[in-house]
C-alpha cells in the first residue's frame, strides 16, 4: 500500500470531512437530542422528557394536516412537473420533422422555459399572490369580473387554496426539468431517432420507446429531486398563504409547522420531534424511489 498517496488523499479529504460534520452531521444530531427535550429555546438547561413531544404528534391534528397535504405534493408535484417537461423537453430537441431536431425557435424557448428558475422563491410568491387576488387587480380574475362572474377565491378558499400552491410549485419548477431533460436528449444520438423514423415511428413512438428509455436515468434523479422539494417547500407556502399555512390549515405542511412551533410558540423541543419526522419521510422517500424505479441501465 502506498502510504504517501494515502497521507495525501486523506490531507486534502480531512478538512472537508471536517466541515461537512461540523456543519450537517453536528445539527442533525443537535436536532434529534433536541426532540427528546422541552426546550424552548431560552432555558439553558432543557429538560430531557424521552418520547413525550413524539407522542404528542399522534394527537395534533394540524400537523397530521400538513403531512396529508406533504404527501398530496409529493404524489402530484413530480407526476406533473415531470410530465410538463418531458412533453416540453421533447418537442425542443426532437419534435422537429422525423425527430431530428427541435421545433423553430427552441433555443429561445429554453430561455423562456427556465427563466422561473432565476427568481427568488419569495418574489415568486408575491408575485403570485397579486395573480391570485380577488379583484380587479388580480390577473385570474380581472377579466371573470370583466364578464360578470363571482371571483374565486384562489387563495381564501379551503377547497382551492393548496392546488392553486401546487400550481405555482409546478409552474416554478417545469422550467429547470425541461432544460434538465433537453440536456439528456440531446446526449442521445440522433441516428437512433433517425432510424426510428425511417422504420415508421411516429411522434408519440419517439417518445415512447427511443426517448424515454434511453432518459430513464435522469428521469429517476429528478423524481427524487422533486420528492425532496415537495417534503421541503415552506417559502411558497408562508409567503403567499392567510396565517402562513390558511386559510383553516387548509395549505399548511410540515415544514411550515415546524417553523410556527419554533418560532413562534417557542416550543424548540417540540419542533425539532417534527423535524426527526420529516427527516426520516424525506431519508425513507428517496430510498423507496430509487429501489422502485431501479431498472436494467441501457448503453448506447
Amino acid at each position: 500500500m502506498n502510504y504517501g498517496r494515502m497521507r495525501f488523499v486523506t490531507g486534502f479529504l480531512a478538512i472537508p470531512v471536517a466541515l461537512y460534520v461540523i456543519y450537517v452531521i453536528a445539527p442533525y444530531a443537535q436536532a434529534f437530542y433536541i426532540a427528546f427535550t422541552d426546550w424552548r429555546g431560552v432555558n439553558a438547561n432543557p429538560r430531557l422528557v424521552g418520547l413525550e413531544n413524539f407522542q404528542r404528534l399522534f394527537d395534533d391534528n394540524v400537523f397530521w394536516k400538513a403531512v396529508g397535504h406533504n404527501l398530496i405534493l409529493l404524489i402530484l408535484m413530480p407526476l406533473l412537473t415531470i410530465g410538463i417537461a418531458l412533453f416540453f423537453a421533447f418537442l425542443l430537441n426532437a419534435g422537429g420533422r422525423g425527430g431530428t431536431g427541435g421545433v423553430w425557435g427552441s433555443k429561445f424557448y429554453r430561455v423562456v422555459f427556465f427563466f422561473p428558475q432565476v427568481l427568488a422563491v419569495a418574489v415568486v410568491a408575491v408575485l403570485f399572490q397579486q395573480v391570485f387576488r380577488p379583484d380587479r387587480s388580480g390577473m385570474l380574475n380581472a377579466p371573470l369580473i370583466a364578464l360578470g362572474f363571482e371571483p374565486v377565491g384562489f387563495l381564501s378558499d379551503t377547497d382551492i387554496a393548496l392546488w392553486a400552491i401546487l400550481g405555482v410549485l409546478v409552474w416554478q419548477a417545469v422550467g429547470f426539468y425541461v432544460v434538465l431533460f433537453s440536456a439528456g436528449i440531446s446526449s442521445i444520438p440522433r441516428d437512433m431517432f433517425e432510424a426510428a423514423a425511417i422504420d415508421g415511428a411516429g411522434g408519440v413512438q419517439l417518445f415512447l420507446r427511443v426517448t424515454l428509455p434511453l432518459l430513464w436515468d435522469t428521469i429517476q434523479v429528478g423524481w427524487v429531486y422533486l420528492g425532496i422539494a415537495a417534503l421541503d417547500v415552506f417559502a411558497i407556502v408562508w409567503v403567499m398563504t392567510a396565517e402562513h399555512g390558511g386559510p383553516d390549515h387548509s395549505t399548511t405542511v410540515m415544514a411550515a409547522e415546524i417553523y410556527r412551533n419554533a418560532f413562534q410558540y417557542f416550543k424548540f423541543g417540540y419542533a425539532s420531534a417534527m423535524g426527526v419526522v420529516l427527516f426520516f419521510f424525506t431519508i425513507g422517500f428517496a430510498a423507496l424511489a430509487l429501489r422502485l424505479s431501479r431498472r436494467e441501465r441501457i448503453e448506447f
